[in-house]
Formats: structure tokens, C-alpha cells, sequence
């Protein structure tokens, strides 16, 4: 076993890991240094230095240190660091080094997750001269399938994966590559920046999220793709609507729609456009965008950045789902938010559909609220905001939390706001523990 001593538990994840490996730490620094020369990094690690790593006494690295290590573990750098979480130790073959199953299902499972990590670690070191069909495949699949779990799964489970999958496409950019595996590595990378700024905006981080998009449009425009382009306009855009940047939100919009891209974003975008248009108060403009929305269906066109999936598609369902959040802003649409959100609730009831979203299923019910409050039925909207307040804290993403205060201020200015007293209580104590509160 690594270091020789087994002296109570292990202090950190990578102190685990260390421990599963029939070899010193010597054996393991040399290790590194193998693998970082594969890799063509250019970096050392200490004995000493990877002791105080495993305890938890040094969280420094540098960033091509990190990059080494997550390819070594397959895992990211906060994960290898974090406090171990009393998992049971896998045995050992000591004859022959091989990590050996378990018998329990979630330790099991995470051996053979280890295992997919590294033979994908290898396949990206072994291809770094000419990347392979292959190579490129694995890092399209990768990023394929994080835009297609995004709006289905909490974002505590997709997080390390999505900061790893940008790590390594940005590692194979910094090598010289040929234009068209450039030009696809851009594209992913561009991708992959959208779907991290989608994640910093629902931790509540609207800087962050933000820069993040500006570099994914940088790499749109390398791999000079107007469909990518509008897509992460569209990001912009609702990053912005969210942050109470409304007049931003729809200066986004409108410039995305000067790509003319034909994709599904060409939807996306206008009704990016009316819901800060609607929570500006310009019922017209609101719905003006709302219809140019609906027209734009005749001319779509999906391209790679539709194929993706998931967050890189936007369907009819969402569709009616923005519609109905935009004119739950508009006291004088009352009925047509009504309306729309009813449609949503029901098309977002079947988890089983591609276009299943918690977050956008959130949204609906909380349009419906508002807009049953506006018509007078307090139990209407207890009835329909009552799915959003069971959602577990790691699902109360920085919109779902957004979308409750509204139902709380709507309930607030209403003449129901002392009957309703009990579910505006109901959703503060929902509110007080966001998904940016928990510990990460």
C-alpha cells in the first residue's frame, strides 16, 4: 500500500485512492512524472509534497499540477481534496496490485467509474501527437452527454464531470492540432463554456457565469459556427434575465438573432427577448417576440449544436413554458398565463420525455401560481406551487428560487395576502436553503 501505513482513516479522497495502490509514494511521484511527460506537461511533485496533498494540509497546486492529477485519479482536483466520505474500502490483490469488487453496489460502481475515468485518460494522452476518430468521439460523447443530463439531474452531480470535460478539451486546444480537429474543439469547447455558465447561474453567480460565456463565444468564433453563436447569445440572455439585468437580457437576444442561424436557438432567442420585455412591463414588445417566435418554427434547421440535446435544444414545451413565465408578468395577460402554464404543467408532468426539465417544470408551476393568484384562487395556487416546495435543497437552483419569490411577491400584492399567509411562510423557509447554500 502507498506510504507503507494504514493509520486510521483516511483524511482526504486522495488518501483513499493512495491507499488502493500496491506502490510507495515514491513510486507514485515517479508515476506522475511519467504520466505528465505523456501529457506534455511540464511539472515536478514532491514525495513531500503529495504527504501533505493525501492529509489535507496543502490544498495548493499549480493548474497544470491539477491537470496532471485528475488524469492520474480521474477525478477533479476539489474532489481529490475534499474530506473523505467514509466510503468502504475496496480490497487489494496485493499479488497483483488489482483493486478487487466490493460486493457493494455504490462502491462498486464508483471502481468501475474510476475505471472508465482512466481508460479515457489514456486514450487522450495516447492520441496527443494526431488525435484519433476515437479521441474525438470520446470528447464529443462526453460533452453530449452532459448537455442532455443537464436540465434532468442536480447539478451537484454533473458538476466535476462538466469541470473535468472543459479541462481536457481546453488541454487538447493548447496543443497544435489540425484546423478541422481545431475548429471541432473550439466547437465543444464553446459548448462545454455554455453549459459551465448555466451552472455558475444557478449557483447564483451571475459574474462568473458571465465570463464564462464570453469565452465560449470566443470559441464559437474560432470554430466560426453561427448556430453556436446564437446559442450562447441565448445564454447571455437568460443569465441576464435572471440577474434582473432585463434591458441586458434583451440586448442579448436581439444580437444573437443577427447570426440568422436557422437552429432551434432562432426560437430560443425572441423568447429569451419576451420575457424581459414582459418583466420590463411592454406588453406589446412581450408579445411581438412571443409570435416571432412561433413564425421562426417554419424555418428551423437543426444543426450539430440541436443534436447535442437536451440544454442545447429548446422544444415546443419550453417554448410554452417561457411563454406562460413572460406573461405572468403582465397583470393583463392573466388569462393567457393562466393558459399557457396549464399546458406546461401538463407537458412537463411525463418525466419520461427528452424534454423533461426540473427546472423549467419548477418555472411552470410557479407561473400557474402567480396566475391564479392574479384571478383570486388562493387554494389553485397552493395546489400548484406545492411540487416546487418539496424539491430537495440540491434541485433549489438559483431560477426555482427566483421563480418562489415571485409567487411570494405576487401573493404579497394581492388582496389575498393574509389568507395567504401561511404559503408566503412556506416559501421563505424554502428559499433560506438554495442550492448555493449547500457545502461543495
Amino acid at each position: 500500500m502507498a506510504g507503507n501505513a494504514r493509520k486510521g482513516d483516511p483524511r482526504t479522497t486522495l488518501e483513499f485512492l493512495l491507499r488502493q495502490q500496491p506502490r510507495t509514494y515514491e513510486e507514485i511521484v515517479r508515476d506522475f512524472g511519467r504520466l505528465a511527460d505523456e501529457l506534455g506537461e511540464d511539472v515536478t511533485l514532491s514525495t513531500r509534497h503529495l504527504r501533505r496533498l493525501a492529509s489535507g494540509e496543502r490544498a495548493s497546486t499549480t493548474p497544470v499540477m491539477r491537470r496532471v492529477l485528475q488524469q492520474m485519479f480521474g477525478k477533479p482536483i476539489d474532489a481529490l481534496l475534499a474530506p473523505w466520505g467514509g466510503e468502504a474500502l475496496p480490497a487489494v490483490d496485493e499479488s497483483t496490485g488489482l483493486v478487487l469488487a466490493t460486493g457493494q453496489p455504490t462502491a462498486d460502481r464508483e471502481l468501475i467509474e474510476m475505471a472508465a475515468r482512466r481508460a479515457k485518460s489514456f486514450a487522450l494522452a495516447a492520441g496527443q501527437t494526431e488525435l484519433t476518430s476515437d479521441v474525438m468521439e470520446q470528447v464529443h460523447a462526453d460533452v453530449q452527454r452532459l448537455a442532455t443530463d443537464y436540465p434532468q439531474m442536480p447539478l451537484s452531480e454533473l458538476l466535476p464531470d462538466l469541470i473535468t470535460t472543459q479541462d481536457t478539451v481546453f488541454t487538447l486546444l493548447e496543443q497544435q492540432r489540425r484546423p478541422s480537429q481545431a475548429r471541432q474543439l473550439y466547437f465543444l469547447a464553446g459548448v462545454t463554456g455554455g453549459l459551465l455558465a448555466k451552472a455558475s447561474h444557478d449557483l447564483a453567480d451571475p459574474h462568473a457565469a458571465l465570463t464564462q460565456a464570453r469565452t465560449a463565444f470566443v470559441c464559437a468564433d474560432n470554430a466560426d459556427h453561427n448556430g453556436l453563436r446564437a446559442w450562447i447569445r441565448g445564454i447571455q440572455s437568460l443569465v441576464s434575465y435572471w440577474a434582473g439585468r432585463t434591458r441586458e437580457s434583451v440586448k442579448y437576444a436581439q444580437s444573437g438573432a443577427e447570426f440568422a442561424a436557422t437552429n432551434t436557438s432562432s426560437v430560443w432567442l425572441p423568447m429569451n427577448e419576451a420575457r424581459a420585455w414582459a418583466a420590463l412591463g411592454n406588453a406589446n414588445a412581450a408579445r411581438a417576440a412571443i409570435e416571432r417566435a412561433e413564425s421562426a418554427w417554419d424555418l428551423v434547421q437543426e444543426d450539430e449544436v440541436d443534436e447535442l440535446g437536451g440544454l442545447c435544444s429548446f422544444g415546443r414545451t419550453r417554448q410554452i413554458y417561457y411563454a406562460a413565465e413572460a406573461l405572468s408578468w403582465l397583470p393583463s395577460q392573466a388569462e393567457a398565463a393562466g393558459d399557457y402554464a396549464t399546458r406546461a404543467v401538463e407537458a412537463y408532468a411525463d418525466n419520461s420525455s427528452p424534454e423533461w426539465a426540473f427546472g423549467d417544470q419548477a418555472g411552470s408551476h410557479s407561473a400557474l401560481a402567480i396566475a391564479r393568484i392574479q384571478a383570486g384562487e388562493l387554494e389553485g395556487a397552493e395546489e400548484a406551487v406545492a411540487p416546487v416546495l418539496g424539491l430537495v435543497p440540491e434541485q433549489r437552483i438559483n431560477g426555482i428560487i427566483t421563480c418562489t419569490q415571485r409567487v411570494h411577491r405576487a401573493l404579497r400584492d394581492s388582496p389575498l395576502a393574509d389568507a395567504g399567509a401561511d404559503l408566503q411562510e412556506q416559501i421563505e423557509v424554502f428559499t433560506r436553503t438554495p442550492l448555493k447554500s449547500l457545502p461543495r
